[in-house]
């Protein structure tokens, strides 16, 4: 809220418009979720790392047990196995952990972007309010109504959280998958991430371009 000084001295506070107020809580909206998607991306490529170190070190073990049956099947003379053979592999739990740390981040970076949505959804609601269903008669940028900004969020946020699922999913089944084909398909949908297609990006970029962040 401005403040300014009347005839009398007396400060007087002057209310912005509804439409200024939306227009740049939109905006700082739409850069939120530009630098939110940034951080995800980035988390999503420290994931991938561990996630493949994971499936070598869980492959390597499973070639490791194989190797030594077929020895012990062959009759050969097999030492016995130290202690520390049998006790959980340390360097496989550590990156398990570290993986789980990367899905929290994601965790609360989804969560952020629902309060992104939401917030699109207040003003929307407020504009309904003093516009009435039709809508202001001018835009608040260049040509989107005020509606297609909770639209294209309502879009994102959908893509980004229906991808979190799938990543628990990984997460809970990476480190226990013997099968080598299936950790190769935990990967590849961990990298490629189906849910977030390429119009995922486009609906980010239309809305940076209307709301001034990229230039027209």
């Amino acid at each position: 809220m401005e403040v300014s000084v009347n005839s009398s001295g007396n400060a007087a506070s002057i209310r912005r418009p509804v439409s200024t107020n939306s227009a740049r809580k939109i905006k700082d909206n739409a850069a939120d979720w530009h630098n939110f998607i940034l951080k995800w991306d980035r988390l999503n490529d420290e994931g991938f790392t561990i996630a493949n170190k994971i499936v070598n070190l869980k492959l390597s073990k499973i070639t490791e047990n194989d190797s030594e049956f077929k020895l012990e099947c062959d009759g050969s003379a097999v030492s016995p196995r130290s202690a520390t053979a049998t006790e959980p592999n340390q360097e496989l739990q550590d990156e398990c952990t570290e993986l789980l740390r990367i899905l929290e981040k994601m965790t609360h970076l989804v969560s952020k972007m629902r309060k992104l949505s939401s917030t699109v959804k207040g003003i929307c609601a407020l504009e309904t309010f003093h516009h009435g269903d039709a809508g202001r008669e001018s835009p608040l940028f260049h040509t989107w109504p005020t509606a297609q900004f909770d639209d294209v969020s309502s879009k994102l946020l959908e893509s980004y959280e229906q991808e979190l699922t799938l990543k628990e999913t990984i997460v809970q089944e990476i480190a226990h998958t013997t099968d080598r084909s299936l950790s190769l398909v935990h990967l590849s949908a961990w990298l490629h991430q189906p849910y977030i297609e390429d119009n995922t990006k486009v609906l980010l970029e239309s809305m940076l371009l209307e709301t001034g962040h990229r230039p027209l």
